[in-house]
């Protein structure tokens, strides 16, 4: 009986644990990609901008 109440308490901290600090975790490291992504393709799109004013 006691496995039992064990195996439903490590379930449930393993639950408590993956929810409370994993996946906020992973969520804010995809927000900080996203961000550094948008920042690199507006680089990119006004560097090619000029480069292609320039060589006109």
């Amino acid at each position: 009986m006691s496995r039992v109440v064990m195996l439903v308490l490590g379930a449930l901290l393993g639950l408590f644990v993956l929810f409370n600090f994993v996946l906020p975790m992973v969520v804010g490291l995809l927000k900080v990609a996203l961000i550094i992504g948008v920042i690199g393709l507006l680089v990119f799109v006004a560097v090619s901008l000029v480069g292609k004013t320039s060589s006109r």
